[in-house]
Formats: structure tokens, sequence, C-alpha cells
């Protein structure tokens, strides 16, 4: 494999601001060598010894511009598990995805109040960068979004190359192999490593987005409907990558679909906005109770299919 090229940093986040491409957390800036043991070294290190991490929401009020979405929102998402958002559309489940990552506060004429704790930092302190939330918390979206033009190669590094971490051959080798085979990708896309990503299906697209995000080693996924626009079997195998991918870190998902909410999820919320109102949670915990003996009417009505 060549090495990695140049890209204009800047250029690919004016074309893609929704990329899932977050910097990488923690103290890798550098290699010390010419062949980026030092990088793959402390990569390795990151991977094995950063525990999971918990986000929880408190109080999220959120506006566009005189418009409020959400309503005193709170919501724990615990560390090591699946954590489903539920709900009819335009009840604000995305736009409370968004504001778990700070991407709400790129919205001209976008408001919050309230604080979203990761591991018990407020990530929206004036003390914490912005950049350091990226590094932590992940994002894919619902339609795939790869660089076109970059290879499969170059989209698993384009994080990396971002942030301005170098690497060595073999260690970049081995990351876009190790991040591949997490996403479920390896296997089908081995032998076409510099073809460009924008030729995969759309199956393929989103998980080469999972194994972007993974390179930089996140401590939550957030998942933005990723399934909406694939076809079953796809769906089955991002499925099974997110139930690979739990071992790793913490993962909160917008779904419509109620079926996938109970395969994936170890938690669940469940939003709703009634006539005009902000969203709010009706209510939340574990998936089993939430689907086979809600609290609310509401709750069982939604997921039984009588609304929505």
């Amino acid at each position: 494999m060549t090495d990695q090229p140049d890209y204009d940093a800047a250029a690919i986040r004016s074309e893609y601001p929704e990329t899932s491409v977050m910097p990488l957390r923690a103290s890798v800036d550098r290699d010390k060598s010419p062949d980026g043991r030092d990088a793959a070294a402390a990569y390795n290190t990151m991977a094995i010894g950063t525990p999971l991490a918990e986000l929880e929401a408190r109080d999220i009020t959120a506006w566009f511009g005189d418009h409020m979405v959400l309503e005193q929102v709170s919501l724990t998402m615990y560390a090591g598990q699946v954590t489903a958002l539920i709900g009819p559309s335009g009840c604000g489940k995305s736009t409370f995805l968004r504001i778990l990552n700070r991407m709400h506060q790129l919205v001209p004429g976008a408001a919050l109040a309230g604080e979203v704790r990761l591991d018990g930092i407020d990530i929206y302190d004036p003390n914490q960068r912005l950049t350091e939330a990226r590094r932590q918390i992940g994002m894919v979206f619902q339609k795939p979004n790869p660089f076109p033009a970059m290879s499969v190669y170059d989209n698993v590094l384009a994080g990396l190359k971002l942030t301005g971490v170098k690497a060595g051959r073999d260690a970049r080798d081995h990351l876009v192999q190790e991040c591949l085979t997490k996403a479920g990708l390896w296997r089908e896309v081995r032998d076409r490593l510099r073809q460009p990503g924008g030729a995969l299906s759309g199956g393929q697209q989103q998980r080469l987005c999972i194994a972007r995000s993974l390179a930089v080693q996140p401590r939550v996924l957030l998942m933005d409907e990723p399934c909406s626009a694939l076809d079953p079997t796809s769906t089955r195998v991002i499925e099974e990558t997110i139930a690979e991918l739990i071992k790793e870190v913490t993962i909160v998902i917008v779904t419509h679909n109620m079926q996938q909410a109970q395969r994936v999820s170890n938690q669940c919320a469940f939003f709703l906005a009634e006539q005009g109102t902000p969203g709010y949670i009706v209510e939340h915990g574990p998936t089993e109770a939430m689907f086979n003996s809600p609290q609310d009417p509401r709750t069982a009505d939604y997921v039984k299919g009588r609304f929505g």
C-alpha cells in the first residue's frame, strides 16, 4: 500500500460539513519516528485502556430562532449500552442527537439551554473546546457520506489526516484493516481499497462511514437512522456491527423501526411533540419494559403501531 496522500482539510470540511470524521482523542499528536511506531503504540494503548463512557443530558431546551423544538429533556445514556431514541417524525430526536456532540450550534439561529455531560464533564462548558467534544463523540448520519473522490483506504484514514496525526505505512495498513473489520466491511473491500469510496453500494458506504468514525477512537457513537435507506440485508449487517461495537463504544441511535429498536437497544426513550408543542420525553427505560409493559398509554400506542 502506498503512502497516504495530502488533502486540504478546510476544503473537506467545507464540502462535507456533516462528515462523521472527528479528531483523534487524548494525546496522540504525531509520531516520533519515520515508520509511525509511536503513534500506533499510543493508539493501541488508548483502545485497550480507555473505559466506556456515560453520556448524560440535563434539562435540554433547544430553539431554532424563536421556535422551541425541545423542552426540558433529560436522559442518561449508560456506558457500554445502546440507547434508542424513538418517536414520530418532528418530535426532536435528531435535534437531540446533534446536541449531544455540539452539532446543533452549527445551525444559524440555533440556541440551547442545559448540559450534556460526558463522564460528568459538561461538553458545553466555556472551558471545553469544541474539538474535544468531537474527539470523543462521533456521528454516523442517515445518508451515507463517504468522501466520493477518496479511495476506501483514504476514507478510513481521513480523520487522522484532518487532525495532523502521522503514522507509518504499517500502522495505517493495520488501522484500515482493523476498522473495516469492526464495521463488517473488510472481506468485501479488501481487494478494492484503492477504489473510490463513492463506488460502493449504499450499505457498504454506510459501513465505510462507521469505519471512518472508528478510526479516531470515539468513546460514544451517535447514529441517526443509519439503516433507513438500506435494504434488509445491509440493515442486518449494520445491526450485527452495532452488537459488536458496543463492546468498545457507547451507542445512541435514532430509529423509526420499532423492531430494530427492540433488536439492537438496551435502553429506549420515547419522544413526542403534540399539537405544535416542543418535543419532550414521555417515558424512558429498559427496552424490554418499554415495549412489553410501558407506564404511559401513549408509549404503548406508539410501540404497537397505533400512531406515528
